[in-house]
């Protein structure tokens, strides 16, 4: 067993792929909120691939954050040198790999200190993954400048405490210094999350200073773009997995699947990586691609998790080894999910929606179907409630989504068809659970909610789909339920 390290490296070597430039030879150029598994699976991956392609090793990643789960990850990443080992599996093949994009990790909470970063010259790119929620919007997308967060980095915009309230302080001291602004990259899966960025960043700085506000909105840049790569969480199974596969003791290791995609609008004035070299596909406008994946994979995962945990799946492969699951989500995608996404450029949207079913069914990855349903109360409304829109706007079917947002209140009752207790799993579960409770008698209760369902909730035909589709899963159960509406009885 060998202790992931810089100095183990050459031992490491003989068992997964590792960094072939010095560490010394890389200088900070991009600062990244939330140094998360996602992250070190795709854009920390990306960068390495191209640092030991000889490229651009004045851009590597100084890693940041906010939340208290991130001083857990700086501490686990600092004992081993900033390293990750980086697992990819298909069905057939594991590989490790040992990532060395990141350099250094701020302090985390401690703005004093990413603020010095911040305002370093050297950092071009701020980058962040803070996940769907973590960007102060309601469901139609617009940022909540009255959070209490938000509210207290406007009263004290020296001290911030949220990343956007930092991303402002730091553009702030650039703009003092007579010094361009960097680039801001969200790397999250949401609608336009370059818009989305700018408007968190902009909405802040507009609380404390608005003339500082109006300089954003001309000066910075926030390109949008779409990532890809399945990463479940890393739990003990897979630092175990990596000890006895690999003979590496890392303290976090990262798996993912084989397949990963970034598409990105080539818009960053103060110079980027050449991640062309990589894989990485620029583009004038990552709209399609954004719609494609956001509905099709993001939805599809919503599609699978909510029966799959209802009926006490625990794994993502498995419940695509369930036939009534697999034939449910390839029924809504195909009838109800691709007509209503738009032509992507040099893609069939048919068989893109069939790798997708491979990727999910991929027994190596293990995740998990709980890790499927967090967060719905924020996801429903970007992967899902977008598609019913579109279809109602022409009086198209809805039946199978209403299914699927009917199984989702159905799971938020917290209790499963075994009658076992299902977890809070949403930061609003207090707020879910009462009112899945009483939407068995009152549909209208769950479809109420304005900032996640909008205007979609008090359509009749939304009305009538979900009333009826929530009833018969309580009635008759998850499973009688997807045969009715696989064989067109629902």
């Amino acid at each position: 067993m060998t202790r992931l390290s810089l100095a183990n490296l050459p031992e490491i070597a003989g068992k997964a792929g590792v960094p072939t430039y010095e560490r010394r030879d890389l200088s900070p150029g991009i600062l990244h909120f939330g140094v998360g598994n996602f992250h070190r699976a795709h854009q920390a991956t990306y960068l390495d691939r191209l640092f030991s392609a000889g490229r651009d090793h004045d851009f590597a990643i100084v890693g940041a954050g906010v939340m208290p789960g991130d001083a857990a990850m700086r501490e686990a990443l600092e004992g081993q040198d900033w390293l990750t080992t980086v697992v990819e599996q298909s069905a057939d093949v594991s590989r490790a790999h040992v990532t060395g994009a990141m350099i250094d990790f701020a302090p985390v909470a401690d703005a004093p200190a990413i603020l010095r970063r911040l305002a370093d010259p050297a950092i071009r790119i701020v980058s962040l993954t803070v996940t769907e929620g973590g960007y102060f919007i309601d469901s139609s997308g617009v940022f909540d400048s009255a959070h209490p967060a938000i509210v207290a980095d406007g009263a004290n915009p020296a001290a911030p405490k949220t990343v956007f309230g930092l991303i402002a302080a730091g553009l702030a001291a650039r703009r003092a210094a007579g010094m361009a602004p960097f680039t801001v990259m969200s790397c999250d899966n949401i609608p336009h999350n370059g818009k989305v960025a700018r408007n968190a960043v902009v909405g802040t700085a507009a609380l404390s200073d608005p003339a500082l506000a109006d300089w954003i909105k001309g000066e910075v840049v926030f390109p949008n773009g779409m990532v890809d790569r399945i990463t479940p969480a890393t739990g003990e199974r897979e630092r175990g997995l990596a000890k006895s596969a690999f003979g590496i003791d890392d303290a976090w290791p990262v798996f993912c699947e084989d397949f990963t995609q970034w598409v990105l609008e080539d818009t960053f004035p103060t110079g980027r990586p050449a991640l062309e070299e990589v894989g990485v596909e620029f583009v004038d406008d990552v709209s399609p691609y954004e719609a494609m994946k956001i509905r099709i994979l993001n939805g599809g995962h919503a599609v699978i998790a909510y029966p799959a945990g209802l009926i006490g799946i625990t794994y993502v492969h498995e419940a695509m080894a369930e036939p009534l699951i697999a034939a449910f989500l390839r029924k809504i995608h195909a009838d109800e999910i691709i007509p209503v996404v738009p032509p992507v450029p040099n893609t069939d949207l048919a068989t893109y929606a069939k790798e997708i079913e491979r990727r999910f069914a991929n027994p190596k990855i293990g995740d998990t179907v709980r890790r499927l349903c967090l967060d719905g109360s924020n996801r429903q409304p970007k992967f899902i409630v977008p598609s019913i829109a579109d279809r109602l706007k022409t009086g198209a079917s809805i039946t199978g989504l209403a299914l699927e947002s009917a199984l989702w209140c159905r799971y938020c009752a917290g209790i499963s068809e075994e009658g076992k207790i299902i977890e809070p799993n949403d930061p609003n579960w207090d707020r879910l659970k009462p009112l899945a409770e009483e939407a068995r008698e009152n549909p209208d209760a769950w479809l109420g909610m304005g900032d996640i369902y909008g205007d979609v909730g008090t359509a009749p035909q939304m009305r009538a789909a979900f009333a009826k589709s929530l009833a018969m899963v309580w009635k008759d159960g998850t499973e009688t339920t997807l045969r009715r509406y696989l064989d067109g009885t629902l």
